[in-house]
């Protein structure tokens, strides 16, 4: 109210100005003084505003009682439809609507965006105000819909007012319906980014999977906006991980065009469907590929690979998921195979030796072909090399197979026997201790 005190008593004569500024203060000796030189207490501004108004929006019970006392019209509204009911609403000022409900106030009341007093009280968290306005008026209807088609559970929603949800729910409202662009309280509380809000709304019985108009779920909503709090969360609540929009896209299609990697990570980790297809057919490893996103195709490789190896190995998977990652592998126990592997890459292999590898060890023509869309020039077949290595070695790792033996009989298959010897030795070989710096 403070900020718009200048631009908002535009309009008004002097004095009537001045009890606008009485009255947003709580001047009660100006008050009376100016009421006594017969100043319009219902002078209105440019935008519509009295005096009753800004004494309701402050909280002033003696400007607001005073006002009252002298006629002042109690359901006076602005030209944004807001009345002092509303506004005390509004700011929480209980007391306030209190007064004003028994000097007669209309209690159905609507602005012009059709807020009632429970989506003011809601949409501002004032858990009293709404207290009030369902327990002490009559004929309050906790569902009713505003212009945009939101009730006041999603006005509290979409601005994270936690103890307001749970007043509402408390009190039975119905927080699985619509608003006029399709979105549902959980679409609301997820665009605010509120973990708690949304665990509340799941507990109290949200729907996970509901769509917008677009297609869009919950779960797409946190992926876009990248809340990997949420996602965890809806990962958790079982939401359905391969849903897809109107553009046919998953929630990790969206984290693979963003390149939002701890979000591709936890549901790559929680098991989605990698076959399935955008509007323009592309598969999530494709969209990683296309955008470059490197560290991103090699993870999703690596889960296809696992994906394929689970198949036959259900009982060999930890269920609370905590031991897997399809990260990169940064562990201190495989530095050295990892060092052995890079050399192996850029100074052994030949330029088309590490696809008759990858071919070996069932890598598939679509792996293959989205490894090579990193191009850097003639020798980036070192680098496709490295990367493919890399994969390889954490589904050897997850399937609890020897490195060793695995890599030469690979590297004997493609005609490396003399690599192979050679390979083998330098992994089998310990690495050698760090020096250690010593006093002259």
């Amino acid at each position: 109210m403070e900020e718009e005190q200048a631009l908002e008593t535009d309009g008004l004569l002097p004095l009537e100005r001045q009890l606008h500024e009485a009255a947003r203060r709580n001047n009660i000796g100006r008050m009376q003084e100016l009421i006594g030189r017969r100043v319009n207490i219902r002078a209105r501004s440019h935008v519509g505003r009295v005096a009753l108004h800004w004494a309701a929006g402050a909280g002033h019970e003696q400007a607001v009682r005073l006002l009252l006392d002298h006629e002042a019209a109690v359901d006076e509204e602005d030209m944004f439809g807001m009345n002092a009911l509303l506004l005390s609403a509004w700011f929480g000022h209980l007391r306030i609507l209190q007064i004003l409900v028994s000097s007669g106030a209309k209690i159905h009341c609507e602005n012009k965006d059709g807020l009632t007093l429970l989506h003011c009280a809601a949409q501002k968290g004032h858990v009293p105000v709404l207290e009030f306005i369902m327990e002490d008026l009559e004929d309050v209807n906790l569902d009713h819909t505003d212009k945009l088609g939101r009730t006041a559970f999603h006005r509290a929603a979409e601005h994270g007012q936690l103890d307001a949800l749970d007043f509402l729910m408390g009190s039975g409202c119905d927080h699985s319906v619509k608003d006029k662009k399709k979105l549902s309280c959980l679409h609301y509380a997820v665009l605010g980014g509120s973990e708690d809000l949304c665990r509340a709304l799941i507990l109290a019985g949200g729907c996970t999977n509901v769509a917008n108009h677009q297609g869009t779920s919950p779960l797409h909503l946190a992926v876009r906006h990248n809340f990997p709090a949420l996602v965890q969360l809806f990962i958790n609540a079982r939401s359905d991980l391969d849903a897809t929009d109107n553009r046919q896209q998953t929630p990790l299609h969206l984290a693979a065009e963003h390149a939002w990697q701890d979000i591709a990570e936890m549901l790559l980790v929680a098991g989605v469907d990698l076959t399935l297809r955008d509007k323009q057919g592309k598969s999530v490893l494709a969209v990683a590929a296309r955008s470059n996103h490197v560290s991103l195709v090699d993870m999703i490789i690596k889960a296809d690979r696992f994906y394929r190896w689970e198949k036959d190995h259900l009982s060999c998977r930890d269920p609370s998921g905590k031991s897997l990652t399809f990260k990169q592998d940064h562990r201190q126990e495989t530095q050295h195979l990892r060092s052995v592997l890079w050399q192996l890459a850029s100074n052994y292999l030949r330029p088309h030796e590490w696809k008759k590898l990858a071919y070996y060890w069932e890598f598939t023509e679509t792996h293959v072909y989205a490894i090579e869309q990193q191009w850097t020039g003639t020798r980036s077949y070192q680098e496709h090399g490295h990367r493919m290595l890399l994969i390889w070695l954490h589904g050897v790792a997850t399937a609890g197979e020897n490195p060793s033996k695995a890599l030469f009989e690979g590297l004997v298959t493609i005609g490396r026997r003399d690599l192979a010897e050679s390979i083998r030795k330098k992994v089998n070989a310990e690495p050698a201790a760090p020096r250690r710096c010593t006093a002259m």
